[in-house]
């Protein structure tokens, strides 16, 4: 379901209102509390409070049954307007409400604490029972409406919030919660909430050595372990393989640039807030990287280029950096450096439609790879009450108009939605759900005809005529290290064998095998499979439970029988066993299934 669908549902409805009646229960329970916002989300609600004490286990169990009392109280959700002062009067012992109320007053902040231009000359109100909020809605009519059965304070454990995301302010708790339509629905929501903490990245990466985070490296800077490492390293290389098929060029640039770098291209003064502060060296300012396609455009702009070079198709696994606040850092996939498999192409406008679609093409054949087969594409478009974008109007419509054609004349299941465009032109995002259901951001395309007039970048056309090229931004992956935290839950570690870090663990019986064991393992190794040789002291049956913890893929024991016969005793990490088979045979199976990247074992 797409954001506007979302928002126009009723269950979003539904969670809006049962958003207010939390809020209503947790005052019942802290009446001194403060209380802040409290928005519908993708899969729930949340709200803010600023509490008197810490709260526990027993309020949260009394909170979510109050509520479930309110609901089946059967009261009216109305909605009043008032003047800005009314609104101070009735709010005077709630400063988080006074400051919003004024911010709505001077057109900064919507009740939401968005950020907004239009003044309010008068403040909505929504009650319930004995509960007022300032609020624009929509709520359900009457809190009947709302299943009691279908109701949850999802996370226990409650979490921190900054007021108005701003590290300097006070921290709040965060008390999350969930509603449905049915009891069924929250069910299999709740199993789905036990399932991803199950598969949570962070916890598999520690089981399987993937990666760390130390303290003293800094938050949000994950440090590779050998096996993650192999695992990235493996993505990379099946990926650059791809970009030369389809005429890809690889690039390497800096990490740093020229402040003027990022000024020019506008990355500078439009994100800000979100890039660190520059760097003094020689009386000259330089920025940490926070976008690749600066650096890119300066290699196209290098030389003169002739309509014969286009299409330039310059790829690049390029690191950037992003300043994150410490709250918003979690495991892989919100981080402060990272990588992104980015790729500029140039084009002539004629070239355009035939690009676009074939990096859709690639993309589409990556996440059918990796059993990423349940997707939807999203055509991001500009706000038109913002001004956070660039471009001459005329061009933007250009460039959305050969989006959605492409996106039509390859039968894509797309929707439309405003703001969620780059500053510099429209994108198509590819929005992915895995096996918790749950919808990640991944694969973008965007088409820009800006960053090419800002640096003034030109071709020689057919005519002898100096032309301007059109961009085309792309990134499959979307981030190195978020993409693998994804792949880490989706596939609960146990990855594809051409993926896994060590394909195969070769388990002597008795000491007596051990260099039977190696020579095996070489023979694996010239046909490119990743191999180790368990040799340790425990006995074979705690081996094989320590290795399928480790969901190696393939379990191979030696012993006397297997060296005289030239067998292996295969099992796989689902603790199948195969039985003997022939060197050959296992190496034959085993090479096809990493060699073919199948999502199957045998």
């Amino acid at each position: 379901m797409s954001k506007a669908d979302y928002k126009n549902s009723q269950l979003y409805r539904i969670r809006h209102s049962t958003a207010h009646v939390m809020a209503q229960a947790m005052l019942e329970r802290f009446p001194e509390a403060q209380i802040a916002i409290g928005p519908p989300i993708e899969d729930g609600f949340y709200y803010d409070f600023d509490l008197p004490r810490p709260i526990n286990e027993e309020d949260l169990q009394w909170v979510e049954n109050r509520m479930r009392d309110i609901i089946r109280g059967g009261y009216d959700f109305t909605e009043q307007e008032v003047t800005p002062d009314e609104a101070r009067a009735f709010f005077k012992n709630q400063k988080y409400k006074i400051e919003l109320i004024n911010d709505l007053v001077a057109g900064r902040v919507d009740d939401m604490g968005n950020e907004i231009a239009q003044p309010a000359e008068k403040i909505t109100f929504w009650t319930q029972d004995k509960f007022t909020d300032l609020c624009r809605g929509p709520h359900v009519k009457n809190t009947r409406e709302i299943n009691p059965d279908a109701v949850s304070i999802t996370f226990k454990a409650p979490a921190g919030a900054y007021w108005r995301g701003d590290e300097d302010r006070e921290q709040l708790t965060r008390i999350y919660g969930t509603a449905w339509e049915t009891a069924e629905q929250l069910e299999e929501y709740l199993h789905l909430l036990e399932e991803a903490k199950r598969r949570d990245h962070r916890v598999i990466g520690e089981k399987l050595n993937l990666f760390t985070i130390s303290p003293l490296v800094g938050k949000g800077l994950p440090l590779w372990k050998p096996y993650g490492a192999i695992m990235r390293d493996t993505l990379e290389r099946w990926l650059r393989d791809k970009q030369l098929e389809h005429g890809y060029l690889p690039v390497v640039t800096p990490h740093i640039g020229k402040l003027d770098l990022y000024k020019t291209s506008g990355h500078y003064p439009y994100y800000k807030d979100s890039q660190y502060a520059p760097i003094q060296v020689d009386e000259e300012e330089f920025l940490l990287r926070p976008m690749n396609c600066p650096h890119h455009v300066m290699i196209y702009k290098s030389e003169m280029r002739s309509y014969r070079d286009l299409p330039l198709r310059l790829a690049e696994f390029g690191t950037v950096y992003r300043y994150e606040q410490s709250g918003e850092l979690t495991g892989l996939t919100r981080v402060r450096g990272f990588t992104v498999d980015d790729a500029h192409l140039f084009v002539t406008p004629g070239q355009l439609l035939d690009e676009f679609k074939k990096v859709v093409s690639l993309i589409q054949s990556i996440f059918q790879s990796l059993g990423l087969t349940d997707f939807r594409a999203r055509v991001g478009t500009r706000d038109p009450a913002s001004d956070k974008y660039v471009g001459d109007d005329t061009l933007w419509q250009q460039a959305t108009e050969a989006i959605i054609q492409a996106c039509d004349e390859m039968g894509l299941n797309y929707n439309v939605e405003a703001g969620e465009a780059a500053f510099y032109g429209p994108k198509l995002d590819f929005i992915v759900r895995d096996v918790l259901k749950r919808e990640w951001q991944l694969g973008t395309v965007q088409v820009d005809y800006n960053l090419p007039a800002r640096f003034e970048l030109e071709y020689v056309a057919e005519d002898n005529s100096r032309q301007r090229p059109i961009m085309i931004h792309r990134a499959p992956f979307g981030s190195m290290e978020r993409f693998t935290g994804i792949l880490i839950e989706h596939f609960a570690g146990a990855f594809p064998a051409w993926l896994s870090p060590v394909q195969a663990v070769i388990i002597p019986i008795a000491d007596r095998h051990v260099d039977a064991a190696h020579s095996i393992a070489a023979q694996l190794r010239t046909h490119g499979l990743r191999v180790e040789v368990d040799s340790g002291k425990s006995r074979m049956q705690a081996k094989i439970r320590e290795h399928r913890e480790r969901l190696v893929p393939y379990l191979l024991i030696v012993g006397d029988r297997d060296i005289e016969n030239g067998t292996v005793s295969v099992r796989l990490r689902t603790d199948e066993d195969l039985g003997a088979l022939p060197l050959a045979d296992f190496i034959q199976m085993a090479a096809g299934v990493v060699n073919s990247h199948s999502l199957e074992l045998k």
